[in-house]
């Protein structure tokens, strides 16, 4: 067994596994006790730390929300993961898919940070692409 922490495609690889499972424990692995969760550039993100991303995940899991990675992309210490999102409250887009985007920041073989858009092109761009 290596010494050294995952690289960014081992992790983005046990991403993929753990979100297309809904695998709490296996995302939690994967998380830096500190990881932040926000909307691009807020300086308050609504999750900021662990526990608190673990916790939206199992909410929206709770109230049927479903996610497909359709699209994971390493670049350097970014990881790009697209998902078709269902499940969605009636309020929120009808229940309808829809696309979403994440920019996750690998360091030291973890999440430290994850960014969600609505937009591909404005998540690329984060992700260096």
């Amino acid at each position: 067994m290596s010494d050294q922490p995952p690289t960014a495609q081992e992790v983005a690889e046990r991403i993929q596994d753990a979100l297309s499972a809904a695998d709490l424990t296996e995302f939690a692995e994967l998380l830096d006790p500190d990881v932040r969760w926000g909307a691009p550039d807020d300086p308050a993100p609504a999750c900021r730390n662990r526990k608190q991303v673990l916790q939206w995940y199992r909410r929206a899991r709770d109230a049927g929300v479903r996610g497909t990675v359709t699209e994971l992309v390493v670049t350097g210490n970014r990881i790009l993961v697209g998902m078709d999102v269902s499940g969605r409250t009636p309020a929120e887009e009808g229940g309808a898919t829809t696309q979403r985007w994440q920019v996750l920041d690998v360091h030291n073989g973890r999440v430290t940070e994850i960014v969600g858009y609505d937009d591909r092109a404005e998540a690329a761009a984060r992700a260096r692409l």
